[in-house]
């Protein structure tokens, strides 16, 4: 089995760096790379070596009104990281901003994004 997942699921503590066959699915590290990037650390980060594609997730839970200058924000500043992710690793490279109201408005196009999020299980 590829994530351990216990019977007490609220007191369950991910790990911040998993590796799954040839997949690496980070959560809350710094990127390195080989230039000085501000904002070097989304939430999640998922690098899967045989599709050769990377994931920048992020996510925030704005207030409804703020929710498409939430997605613009996101997108804007991991910008540099997409684009230095892409030429050093060699992999195509996506923002995956998933931004929810709070008070439950989203975006049409979150199902979208949140298909893209799905990794398959390779053996």
């Amino acid at each position: 089995m590829w994530l351990q997942v216990t019977d007490r699921y609220y007191g369950h503590i991910p790990e911040r760096v998993l590796n799954v066959n040839d997949a690496t699915i980070v959560r809350d590290v710094p990127v390195i790379t080989d230039s000085t990037i501000v904002a070097n650390q989304p939430d999640i980060v998922m690098h899967d070596k045989i599709e050769k594609n990377c994931l920048l997730n992020e996510r925030a839970m704005p207030h409804d009104s703020n929710i498409n200058t939430k997605e613009t924000e996101k997108l804007s500043k991991y910008k540099d990281l997409e684009i230095v992710v892409k030429r050093m690793w060699k992999v195509r490279t996506k923002i995956v901003p998933v931004i929810t109201g709070a008070l439950g408005v989203i975006k049409k196009a979150l199902d979208q994004n949140l298909q893209s999020l799905i990794f398959t299980h390779r053996p």
